[in-house]
């Protein structure tokens, strides 16, 4: 992926700097702990913050400044510049398909813990997008555990990361992620996962939707780009976390959808580019 040099996003909220997000100290859960709370929530299929708790987990860190290395100062910039291409997408997409206008997202990047209107920020949690406050939460430290924990290599891999969390706030933005949480919250456990996995599908979906017009509008898509993606999507599928982890996939747990699954609907979306073709909620065959 072609991204030196280029435009970044001004949207940014660098924390950073800070340490442990400002001064927070999250009661709870750090260092070898945070691990095991990543591996439960893979063996259990659910999002690791849902086993933390109010408090998060223990950042170790008092607040004193840190400084940045050079490889944080690059990844900060390539998250930057890829925020940047969504933004003049998502801003196209919404305008030709829809007539409407995209209010773009703010990424905070961090380093070990932060708060966030969701609740505390980790790097054991992983990216999220946060709907109270229209933020995506970014520990840099992710894109070493995709490439030498999950198997999912390349710039690009790390790119489809932030296109799918910002996936998320399309989903806000169209009204969808409200409507859908909404009914979470009055179901089972189980009913509820099954919503999740079809909130994360169509976020698949619309980051496939990114890469097409990233290939054919911004010319910056390399070769074996692509395939970076659609890997990166089958290595973070519910079921083969759960396998890697040497557990018996539970598709009762999935919180995300399978590896053929998430792959399948981000390659829907790069071929179609239209947004009415990402409805995940009004399909039988995921």
């Amino acid at each position: 992926m072609q991204w030196r040099g280029r435009r970044e996003s001004s949207n940014i909220e660098d924390r950073r700097r800070t340490g442990g997000g400002g001064g927070v100290r999250m009661g709870g859960i750090g260092g070898a702990g945070a691990v095991v709370v990543f591996l439960l929530a893979i063996f259990l299929g659910v999002d690791p913050s849902q086993l933390l708790g109010p408090g998060g987990i223990d950042s170790g860190s008092t607040g004193s400044p840190v400084e940045l290395t050079e490889q944080d100062k690059a990844e900060g910039q390539f998250v930057s510049v890829v925020l940047a291409d969504t933004e003049e997408i998502w801003t196209r997409v919404f305008k030709e398909q829809l007539n409407a206008t995209y209010t773009p997202a703010t990424l905070v990047l961090f380093k070990d813990a932060t708060r966030s209107a969701c609740g505390g920020a980790s790097e054991a949690t992983g990216p999220f997008y946060c709907p109270m406050d229209k933020k995506v939460y970014l520990d840099t430290g992710f894109f070493t555990t995709l490439h030498q924990r999950l198997g999912a290599s390349g710039d690009f891999a790390a790119a489809y990361v932030v296109a799918h969390e910002i996936g998320h706030h399309v989903q806000d933005e169209l009204g969808i992620l409200s409507k859908a949480n909404e009914v979470r919250q009055q179901v089972s456990q189980e009913e509820s996962n099954a919503i999740s996995v079809r909130i994360e599908l169509q976020a698949d979906c619309l980051s496939g939707i990114w890469a097409r017009e990233a290939a054919q509008t911004l010319g910056t898509i390399e070769r074996g780009d692509l395939e970076e993606a659609v890997n990166a999507a089958k290595q973070i599928g519910d079921d083969t976390l759960q396998r890697n982890a040497g557990q018996r996939p539970m598709p009762h747990t999935f919180t995300h959808g399978t590896s053929e699954q998430r792959s399948r609907w981000f390659m829907i979306g790069l071929q179609s580019g239209q947004i009415a073709d990402c409805n995940t909620f009004d399909t039988d065959n995921l």
